[in-house]
């Protein structure tokens, strides 16, 4: 029997034929810039020409640039294998780049081509990626990860929403809880299938011990109070209730990670990042819920959220993705360990400064530091990765 073709026949560029290569390394290249740009416009020291305040660009280009490329590069890479289905390749990818790109470039000028017209170019990249996922699904028939499409449809939601709120209010916070809330939901979601199944493809390779707790009701109960704790805090995120909840919900998401034996993953790099990214979101649903009732700033919490839980785990995710789809041995080299240990600092420095904001002085340019080092490294070592065919040997990587 002749095996089904993984992918079309195509003789254009490397970059262009699976969704992971571009659009990670478009997405680690903006992070570390976008960042190294933020400190300087927090400082008043550098200005650029958008309509948005200096923390909405910040948050905007974190969360619907560096984050909606991510994603477009996960899901473009995993929906063939949950589908069956041929990947997205050459002109159809090529459009959905141009259109990221052309939000970047519309948000950062806004204020030279109007709100609206801004607005418009950037929200197109979601609904298109929306479009594209749902008519692969579909048509793969692979009804269950619907509610993925779901979630990226309620991403582009929030982005709209982010635009008029910005522009009718001066700054974007209701919109800004419910995409970090979205993108908490797809950590959980996509973070409960593939952390316990890596750790458990490692684990069984080792001396018998204690495996990863396989899915079950405890995962669906710990998602759906997630849930249920993100909604209420998207509309409500001060008071005693939200600050209940979201400690409990801290505790489930706590069980859940200790279930997974990432104690035992200590040796595999690769692995044990996926176990340390997930820490972070306890952790800040654990914080989120201090501040709901003033005992710690509302900051600390969205930065455990927002560089810890999404940073690393999409270094990780990423880092990952792209060796084992580029025909690489899954080993994390130093220089890979490096970019991972950066992330990590980072996540704790900003952390920490939203704690102590006397510290802040201090630890904000070692936060940002530290997580230009981990983007950039990683755009750096895996650019030959991503430009290059698959198969040609690159020695950096190993």
């Amino acid at each position: 029997m002749t095996a089904i073709p993984r992918l079309k026949p195509y003789a254009g560029p490397a970059v262009l034929s699976y969704g992971f290569r571009p659009f990670f390394l478009l997405g680690s290249i903006w992070a570390g810039l976008e960042v190294l740009a933020w400190l300087p416009m927090f400082y008043g020291e550098l200005s650029v020409a958008t309509a948005f305040s200096p923390r909405d660009w910040h948050v905007h280009e974190l969360m619907f640039g560096y984050v909606s490329a991510v994603v477009a590069g996960f899901l473009l890479t995993a929906i063939p294998n949950w589908t069956g289905r041929l990947p997205l390749q050459g002109k159809p990818l090529l459009i959905l780049i141009l259109a990221w790109l052309a939000g970047r470039c519309a948000v950062t000028f806004s204020a030279s081509i109007g709100w609206i017209g801004a607005a418009a170019l950037d929200c197109s990249f979601l609904i298109l990626m929306a479009l594209a996922v749902a008519r692969e699904i579909v048509v793969g028939k692979n009804w269950r990860n619907l509610k993925i499409v779901a979630l990226l449809s309620l991403l582009g939601v929030a982005n709209i929403a982010f635009h008029l709120e910005a522009h009718f209010k001066d700054i974007a916070l209701c919109s800004t809880r419910l995409a970090i809330a979205v993108v908490m939901m797809l950590i959980m979601v996509i973070g409960g299938r593939i952390i316990p199944s890596f750790t458990r493809n490692w684990l069984t390779r080792q001396p018998s011990g204690r495996l990863p707790a396989p899915f079950g009701r405890f995962d669906e109960s710990c998602i759906f109070v997630s849930a249920c704790s993100l909604a209420l805090w998207v509309a409500v995120p001060d008071g005693l209730p939200t600050a209940a909840m979201m400690i409990a919900v801290a505790a489930f998401n706590f069980v859940r990670l200790c279930r997974w034996a990432g104690d035992r993953t200590v040796p595999d790099r690769l692995v044990l990042v996926l176990h340390v990214g997930y820490f972070f979101v306890p952790a800040g649903f654990l914080l989120n819920g201090l501040a709901a009732v003033d005992v710690v700033g509302s900051s600390a919490g969205i930065h455990a959220w927002t560089v810890g839980a999404i940073g690393v785990m999409t270094l990780a995710v990423m880092s990952r993705a792209s060796l084992g789809h580029t025909g690489r041995e899954l080993v994390a080299s130093p220089m890979l360990q490096g970019i991972y240990a950066a992330a990590t600092i980072a996540a704790l420095a900003r952390v920490c400064a939203a704690l102590h904001p006397q510290w802040s002085d201090m630890l904000l340019p070692v936060a940002a530091l530290a997580w230009a080092v981990a983007f950039l490294g990683f755009a750096a070592l895996y650019a030959p990765l991503l430009l290059l065919p698959k198969g040609r040997k690159i020695p950096a990587t190993k």
